[in-house]
Protein backbone atom coordinates (compact mmCIF):
# COMPACT_ATOMS: atom_id res chain seq x y z
CA UNK A 1 0.00 0.00 0.00
CA UNK A 2 1.61 3.84 -0.84
CA UNK A 3 1.80 5.81 1.97
CA UNK A 4 -1.09 8.35 2.11
CA UNK A 5 0.83 12.12 1.36
CA UNK A 6 -0.88 14.76 4.17
CA UNK A 7 -0.78 18.11 5.36
CA UNK A 8 -0.94 19.80 8.17
CA UNK A 9 -2.04 22.86 9.11
CA UNK A 10 -1.17 24.27 12.37
CA UNK A 11 1.68 21.48 12.84
CA UNK A 12 2.84 23.13 16.13
CA UNK A 13 0.03 22.87 17.66
CA UNK A 14 -1.03 20.28 20.22
CA UNK A 15 -2.97 18.02 17.17
CA UNK A 16 -0.30 18.90 14.72
CA UNK A 17 2.58 17.59 17.17
CA UNK A 18 0.13 14.36 17.58
CA UNK A 19 -0.53 14.36 13.99
CA UNK A 20 3.23 13.80 13.87
CA UNK A 21 3.31 11.60 16.21
CA UNK A 22 1.01 9.32 14.20
CA UNK A 23 3.36 10.05 11.25
CA UNK A 24 6.06 8.97 13.02
CA UNK A 25 4.76 5.12 14.52
CA UNK A 26 2.92 4.80 10.84
CA UNK A 27 5.72 5.62 8.16
CA UNK A 28 4.46 3.06 5.61
CA UNK A 29 1.13 4.33 6.14
CA UNK A 30 1.56 8.51 5.72
CA UNK A 31 4.53 10.65 4.67
CA UNK A 32 4.07 14.92 5.15
CA UNK A 33 3.46 16.79 1.36
CA UNK A 34 3.41 19.68 3.62
CA UNK A 35 3.05 21.91 6.69
CA UNK A 36 1.51 24.75 7.98
CA UNK A 37 2.88 27.08 11.23
CA UNK A 38 2.11 30.15 12.97
CA UNK A 39 5.80 31.27 13.96
CA UNK A 40 7.31 28.77 16.09
CA UNK A 41 10.29 28.70 13.69
CA UNK A 42 12.19 26.30 16.11
CA UNK A 43 9.64 23.66 16.08
CA UNK A 44 8.65 23.86 12.58
CA UNK A 45 12.14 23.54 11.72
CA UNK A 46 12.26 20.41 13.63
CA UNK A 47 9.74 19.12 11.69
CA UNK A 48 11.03 20.03 8.33
CA UNK A 49 14.16 18.30 8.79
CA UNK A 50 12.91 15.11 10.76
CA UNK A 51 9.70 14.49 7.61
CA UNK A 52 10.71 16.49 4.74
CA UNK A 53 8.15 17.98 3.92
CA UNK A 54 7.85 19.41 -0.06
CA UNK A 55 6.80 23.02 1.16
CA UNK A 56 5.81 24.63 4.30
CA UNK A 57 4.02 28.16 5.22
CA UNK A 58 4.38 30.06 8.01
CA UNK A 59 2.72 33.58 9.49
CA UNK A 60 4.51 36.47 8.07
CA UNK A 61 7.64 37.30 6.16
CA UNK A 62 9.84 38.00 8.71
CA UNK A 63 9.60 34.05 10.02
CA UNK A 64 9.81 33.20 6.54
CA UNK A 65 13.03 34.63 6.28
CA UNK A 66 14.43 33.52 9.26
CA UNK A 67 13.55 29.94 8.68
CA UNK A 68 14.75 30.29 5.17
CA UNK A 69 18.14 30.81 6.27
CA UNK A 70 18.49 28.36 9.14
CA UNK A 71 16.74 25.76 6.35
CA UNK A 72 19.10 26.81 3.64
CA UNK A 73 20.31 23.27 2.94
CA UNK A 74 16.74 21.68 2.55
CA UNK A 75 15.37 21.50 -0.76
CA UNK A 76 11.63 22.76 0.62
CA UNK A 77 9.86 25.87 -0.42
CA UNK A 78 9.07 28.41 2.37
CA UNK A 79 5.69 30.55 1.99
CA UNK A 80 4.76 33.18 4.10
CA UNK A 81 0.63 34.32 5.06
CA UNK A 82 -3.05 32.95 3.59
CA UNK A 83 -1.57 32.59 0.22
CA UNK A 84 1.07 30.55 1.75
CA UNK A 85 -0.75 28.06 3.86
CA UNK A 86 -3.57 28.05 0.69
CA UNK A 87 -1.04 26.88 -1.22
CA UNK A 88 -0.03 24.30 1.09
CA UNK A 89 -3.30 23.03 1.33
CA UNK A 90 -3.58 22.36 -2.35
CA UNK A 91 -0.86 21.09 -3.33
CA UNK A 92 -0.99 18.63 -5.93
CA UNK A 93 0.32 15.63 -4.38
CA UNK A 94 -1.67 15.87 -0.62
CA UNK A 95 -4.06 13.40 -0.60
CA UNK A 96 -5.84 14.25 2.70
CA UNK A 97 -5.53 17.72 4.67
CA UNK A 98 -5.26 17.38 8.59
CA UNK A 99 -6.85 20.84 9.51
CA UNK A 100 -5.52 22.30 12.93
CA UNK A 101 -5.42 25.78 12.61
CA UNK A 102 -7.23 27.78 15.82
CA UNK A 103 -9.48 30.33 15.06
CA UNK A 104 -10.67 31.50 11.69
CA UNK A 105 -7.49 31.63 10.51
CA UNK A 106 -8.10 27.99 9.17
CA UNK A 107 -10.97 28.72 7.25
CA UNK A 108 -9.43 29.74 3.97
CA UNK A 109 -7.10 26.94 3.68
CA UNK A 110 -9.17 24.87 4.24
CA UNK A 111 -12.20 25.40 1.98
CA UNK A 112 -9.29 25.75 -0.45
CA UNK A 113 -8.75 22.33 0.36
CA UNK A 114 -11.79 21.37 -0.34
CA UNK A 115 -12.69 22.67 -3.37
CA UNK A 116 -9.54 21.30 -4.60
CA UNK A 117 -10.84 17.80 -3.75
CA UNK A 118 -8.47 16.85 -0.79
CA UNK A 119 -10.42 14.65 2.04
CA UNK A 120 -10.14 16.95 5.17
CA UNK A 121 -9.53 15.60 8.68
CA UNK A 122 -11.48 18.41 10.85
CA UNK A 123 -9.96 19.56 14.36
CA UNK A 124 -10.55 22.91 13.18
CA UNK A 125 -14.41 23.73 14.59
CA UNK A 126 -14.55 27.29 13.53
CA UNK A 127 -14.39 26.04 9.72
CA UNK A 128 -18.34 24.71 9.92
CA UNK A 129 -19.13 27.98 12.71
CA UNK A 130 -18.01 30.46 10.21
CA UNK A 131 -19.05 28.84 6.98
CA UNK A 132 -21.02 25.57 7.84
CA UNK A 133 -23.35 25.84 5.08
CA UNK A 134 -20.72 26.95 2.41
CA UNK A 135 -18.56 24.11 3.60
CA UNK A 136 -21.15 21.21 3.68
CA UNK A 137 -21.97 21.96 0.12
CA UNK A 138 -18.52 22.06 -0.65
CA UNK A 139 -17.99 18.83 0.54
CA UNK A 140 -20.91 17.54 -1.03
CA UNK A 141 -19.94 18.83 -4.29
CA UNK A 142 -16.57 17.62 -4.66
CA UNK A 143 -17.44 14.14 -3.23
CA UNK A 144 -14.69 14.30 -0.52
CA UNK A 145 -14.67 13.06 2.99
CA UNK A 146 -15.08 15.27 5.88
CA UNK A 147 -13.88 13.67 9.29
CA UNK A 148 -14.04 14.76 12.64
CA UNK A 149 -11.57 15.37 14.54
CA UNK A 150 -12.52 16.60 17.49
CA UNK A 151 -13.03 14.19 20.34
CA UNK A 152 -16.78 15.03 20.94
CA UNK A 153 -17.44 14.78 16.81
CA UNK A 154 -15.53 11.78 16.24
CA UNK A 155 -17.85 10.15 19.07
CA UNK A 156 -20.43 10.85 17.75
CA UNK A 157 -19.47 9.93 14.11
CA UNK A 158 -18.57 6.66 15.97
CA UNK A 159 -21.68 5.92 17.87
CA UNK A 160 -23.72 6.72 14.24
CA UNK A 161 -21.94 4.02 12.70
CA UNK A 162 -24.56 2.01 11.03
CA UNK A 163 -27.47 3.67 12.27
CA UNK A 164 -30.49 5.54 10.71
CA UNK A 165 -30.38 9.38 11.14
CA UNK A 166 -34.04 9.62 11.09
CA UNK A 167 -33.97 6.96 14.45
CA UNK A 168 -31.55 9.61 16.29
CA UNK A 169 -33.85 11.57 18.80
CA UNK A 170 -30.85 14.08 19.91
CA UNK A 171 -26.92 14.32 20.15
CA UNK A 172 -25.58 14.47 24.00
CA UNK A 173 -21.97 16.41 23.74
CA UNK A 174 -19.37 15.89 27.01
CA UNK A 175 -17.68 18.97 28.65
CA UNK A 176 -15.50 18.69 30.88
CA UNK A 177 -15.85 21.96 31.91
CA UNK A 178 -12.95 23.10 32.17
CA UNK A 179 -10.97 24.36 34.99
CA UNK A 180 -13.57 26.75 36.62
CA UNK A 181 -16.66 25.35 35.86
CA UNK A 182 -17.39 24.48 39.99
CA UNK A 183 -16.49 28.24 40.47
CA UNK A 184 -19.36 30.82 41.76
CA UNK A 185 -20.21 34.16 39.68
CA UNK A 186 -18.60 36.55 41.84
CA UNK A 187 -15.07 33.94 42.05
CA UNK A 188 -15.10 34.25 37.92
CA UNK A 189 -14.98 37.35 37.94
CA UNK A 190 -11.90 37.29 39.02
CA UNK A 191 -10.71 34.32 37.38
CA UNK A 192 -7.04 34.91 35.99
CA UNK A 193 -5.52 33.56 33.01
CA UNK A 194 -3.35 31.39 34.64
CA UNK A 195 -6.22 29.60 36.11
CA UNK A 196 -8.45 29.31 33.41
CA UNK A 197 -5.61 27.27 31.42
CA UNK A 198 -5.01 24.60 33.81
CA UNK A 199 -7.69 22.38 32.28
CA UNK A 200 -7.49 18.57 34.84
CA UNK A 201 -7.72 16.63 32.13
CA UNK A 202 -6.45 17.78 28.22
CA UNK A 203 -3.49 19.30 26.89
CA UNK A 204 -4.43 22.12 24.75
CA UNK A 205 -3.69 25.57 23.28
CA UNK A 206 -4.28 28.08 25.46
CA UNK A 207 -6.92 29.96 23.32
CA UNK A 208 -8.90 26.30 23.51
CA UNK A 209 -8.39 25.72 27.00
CA UNK A 210 -9.93 29.67 27.85
CA UNK A 211 -12.74 28.38 25.76
CA UNK A 212 -13.20 25.39 27.53
CA UNK A 213 -12.93 27.37 30.73
CA UNK A 214 -15.92 30.09 29.50
CA UNK A 215 -17.66 26.54 27.82
CA UNK A 216 -17.37 28.71 24.62
CA UNK A 217 -15.79 25.67 22.58
CA UNK A 218 -18.64 23.59 23.39
CA UNK A 219 -20.92 26.18 21.95
CA UNK A 220 -19.02 26.21 19.00
CA UNK A 221 -19.35 22.40 19.26
CA UNK A 222 -22.93 22.35 18.75
CA UNK A 223 -22.94 24.80 15.90
CA UNK A 224 -20.13 22.03 14.21
CA UNK A 225 -22.30 19.18 15.09
CA UNK A 226 -25.59 20.68 13.81
CA UNK A 227 -23.63 21.22 10.47
CA UNK A 228 -21.81 17.58 10.45
CA UNK A 229 -24.47 15.69 11.45
CA UNK A 230 -27.53 17.72 9.59
CA UNK A 231 -28.98 18.01 13.19
CA UNK A 232 -30.62 21.11 14.79
CA UNK A 233 -29.74 22.95 17.52
CA UNK A 234 -32.62 21.92 19.53
CA UNK A 235 -31.76 17.86 19.34
CA UNK A 236 -28.20 18.74 20.12
CA UNK A 237 -27.46 18.66 24.23
CA UNK A 238 -24.59 19.27 26.26
CA UNK A 239 -23.48 17.50 29.39
CA UNK A 240 -20.55 18.55 32.19
CA UNK A 241 -18.79 15.31 32.66
CA UNK A 242 -15.92 16.25 34.45
CA UNK A 243 -13.56 12.50 33.95
CA UNK A 244 -13.74 13.15 30.27
CA UNK A 245 -14.09 9.44 29.70
CA UNK A 246 -17.28 9.44 27.63
CA UNK A 247 -16.38 11.81 24.54
CA UNK A 248 -20.12 12.16 23.59
CA UNK A 249 -23.56 9.87 22.97
CA UNK A 250 -25.66 9.49 20.44
CA UNK A 251 -30.00 9.05 21.73
CA UNK A 252 -32.06 6.97 19.77
CA UNK A 253 -35.81 7.11 19.58
CA UNK A 254 -36.41 3.41 21.24
CA UNK A 255 -34.03 4.97 24.29
CA UNK A 256 -30.90 3.38 23.65
CA UNK A 257 -27.90 5.01 24.04
CA UNK A 258 -25.01 4.49 22.35
CA UNK A 259 -21.55 6.18 23.86
CA UNK A 260 -17.69 6.37 22.86
CA UNK A 261 -15.73 6.08 25.85
CA UNK A 262 -11.91 6.28 26.01
CA UNK A 263 -8.84 8.06 27.28
CA UNK A 264 -8.34 11.42 27.49
CA UNK A 265 -5.72 11.43 24.64
CA UNK A 266 -6.43 13.05 20.94
CA UNK A 267 -4.14 10.65 19.53
CA UNK A 268 -7.00 8.63 19.64
CA UNK A 269 -9.83 10.44 17.06
CA UNK A 270 -7.14 11.71 15.07
CA UNK A 271 -5.95 8.37 13.97
CA UNK A 272 -9.26 7.39 13.89
CA UNK A 273 -9.93 10.32 11.37
CA UNK A 274 -6.73 9.23 9.13
CA UNK A 275 -7.00 6.15 9.14
CA UNK A 276 -10.94 5.45 8.48
CA UNK A 277 -12.93 3.07 8.17
CA UNK A 278 -9.52 1.37 9.94
CA UNK A 279 -8.45 1.67 13.17
CA UNK A 280 -4.93 1.96 14.06
CA UNK A 281 -3.05 0.24 17.32
CA UNK A 282 -1.61 3.06 19.30
CA UNK A 283 0.14 2.47 22.41
CA UNK A 284 -2.10 4.78 24.60
CA UNK A 285 -2.98 3.54 28.09
CA UNK A 286 -5.98 1.50 28.04
CA UNK A 287 -9.13 1.90 29.48
CA UNK A 288 -9.87 0.82 32.69
CA UNK A 289 -13.09 0.98 34.14
CA UNK A 290 -12.84 -1.27 36.98
CA UNK A 291 -10.27 1.48 38.31
CA UNK A 292 -12.72 4.38 37.89
CA UNK A 293 -14.29 6.20 40.74
CA UNK A 294 -17.14 6.80 38.53
CA UNK A 295 -19.13 8.78 35.85
CA UNK A 296 -20.81 11.55 36.60
CA UNK A 297 -22.84 13.97 34.30
CA UNK A 298 -24.34 17.31 35.46
CA UNK A 299 -26.27 20.18 33.22
CA UNK A 300 -24.87 23.04 31.98
CA UNK A 301 -25.51 26.43 34.30
CA UNK A 302 -26.12 28.94 31.83
CA UNK A 303 -25.86 32.02 34.17
CA UNK A 304 -22.31 31.14 35.06
CA UNK A 305 -20.98 30.31 31.81
CA UNK A 306 -23.76 32.44 29.14
CA UNK A 307 -21.28 31.41 26.25
CA UNK A 308 -22.88 27.94 25.09
CA UNK A 309 -26.29 30.32 25.34
CA UNK A 310 -24.97 32.91 22.90
CA UNK A 311 -23.89 29.82 20.49
CA UNK A 312 -27.11 28.30 20.47
CA UNK A 313 -28.73 31.54 20.20
CA UNK A 314 -26.19 32.66 17.30
CA UNK A 315 -27.01 29.03 15.79
CA UNK A 316 -30.49 29.70 15.71
CA UNK A 317 -30.35 33.11 14.41
CA UNK A 318 -28.39 31.65 11.53
CA UNK A 319 -27.21 33.78 8.68
CA UNK A 320 -23.86 35.61 9.78
CA UNK A 321 -24.69 35.43 13.35
CA UNK A 322 -21.94 32.45 14.13
CA UNK A 323 -18.92 34.57 11.81
CA UNK A 324 -20.06 37.34 14.12
CA UNK A 325 -20.11 35.37 17.54
CA UNK A 326 -17.05 33.38 16.74
CA UNK A 327 -14.37 36.59 15.61
CA UNK A 328 -16.11 38.90 18.74
CA UNK A 329 -14.56 35.78 20.72
CA UNK A 330 -11.93 35.26 19.46
CA UNK A 331 -10.72 38.94 20.35
CA UNK A 332 -12.16 38.66 23.78
CA UNK A 333 -10.14 35.54 24.61
CA UNK A 334 -7.08 37.29 23.35
CA UNK A 335 -7.94 40.45 25.38
CA UNK A 336 -8.45 37.81 28.65
CA UNK A 337 -5.30 36.20 28.01
CA UNK A 338 -3.63 39.93 27.89
CA UNK A 339 -5.44 40.50 31.32
CA UNK A 340 -7.29 43.57 29.43
CA UNK A 341 -10.89 42.64 30.41
CA UNK A 342 -11.93 39.95 33.20
CA UNK A 343 -12.98 36.58 32.67
CA UNK A 344 -16.72 37.51 32.67
CA UNK A 345 -16.34 40.47 30.52
CA UNK A 346 -15.71 37.61 27.53
CA UNK A 347 -20.01 36.66 27.41
CA UNK A 348 -20.47 40.89 27.55
CA UNK A 349 -18.39 41.77 24.79
CA UNK A 350 -19.50 38.89 22.29
CA UNK A 351 -23.15 39.94 23.53
CA UNK A 352 -22.36 43.49 22.81
CA UNK A 353 -20.58 42.70 19.19
CA UNK A 354 -23.43 40.74 18.37
CA UNK A 355 -26.27 43.35 19.35
CA UNK A 356 -24.15 45.92 17.06
CA UNK A 357 -23.89 43.24 14.25
CA UNK A 358 -27.21 42.11 13.30
CA UNK A 359 -27.38 39.08 11.42
CA UNK A 360 -27.44 38.98 7.42
CA UNK A 361 -27.43 36.41 4.63
CA UNK A 362 -24.01 34.39 3.72
CA UNK A 363 -23.62 33.94 -0.16
CA UNK A 364 -20.03 33.36 -0.26
CA UNK A 365 -16.60 33.88 1.43
CA UNK A 366 -16.08 37.34 1.14
CA UNK A 367 -19.36 38.23 2.90
CA UNK A 368 -17.96 35.63 5.72
CA UNK A 369 -14.51 37.36 5.85
CA UNK A 370 -16.02 41.01 5.76
CA UNK A 371 -18.13 40.48 8.74
CA UNK A 372 -15.12 38.70 10.76
CA UNK A 373 -13.09 41.70 10.29
CA UNK A 374 -15.98 43.64 10.53
CA UNK A 375 -16.95 42.03 14.21
CA UNK A 376 -13.28 42.07 15.26
CA UNK A 377 -12.85 45.72 14.76
CA UNK A 378 -15.54 46.21 16.80
CA UNK A 379 -14.39 43.78 19.67
CA UNK A 380 -11.66 45.69 19.32
CA UNK A 381 -12.95 49.10 19.83
CA UNK A 382 -15.22 47.90 22.91
CA UNK A 383 -12.45 46.71 24.64
CA UNK A 384 -10.97 50.53 24.57
CA UNK A 385 -14.06 51.44 26.31
CA UNK A 386 -14.65 52.13 30.33
CA UNK A 387 -17.33 49.66 30.43
CA UNK A 388 -14.56 46.79 29.60
CA UNK A 389 -11.08 48.94 29.72
CA UNK A 390 -8.59 48.09 32.51
CA UNK A 391 -5.40 49.99 34.25
CA UNK A 392 -2.43 48.20 33.27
Amino acid sequence: MEAKRIAVLGSTGSIGISTLDIVRAYPDRYTVDALVAGNNIAALESQMREFRPRIVAVENAEAASVLRHRVADLKIEVLTGVEGARACAISSDTEMVVSAIVGAAGLVPTMAAIEAGKDIALANKEVLVAAGELVMRAVRDKGIRLLPVDSEHSAVFQAMAGQRIEDIRRIILTASGGSLWQWDKQRLCNATPQQALAHPNWDMGRKISVDSATMMNKGLEVIEAAWLFDMPPEHIDVHIHPQSIVHSMVEYIDGAVLAQLGVPDMKAPIAYAMAWPERLPLELEPLNLCKLSGLTFYPPDHERFPCLYLAYQAMRAGGGAPVVMNAANEIAVEAFLREHIGFMDIPCLIEEVLEQTPPQSIANMDDILYLNTLARNRAVKLIQTSKFKRSM
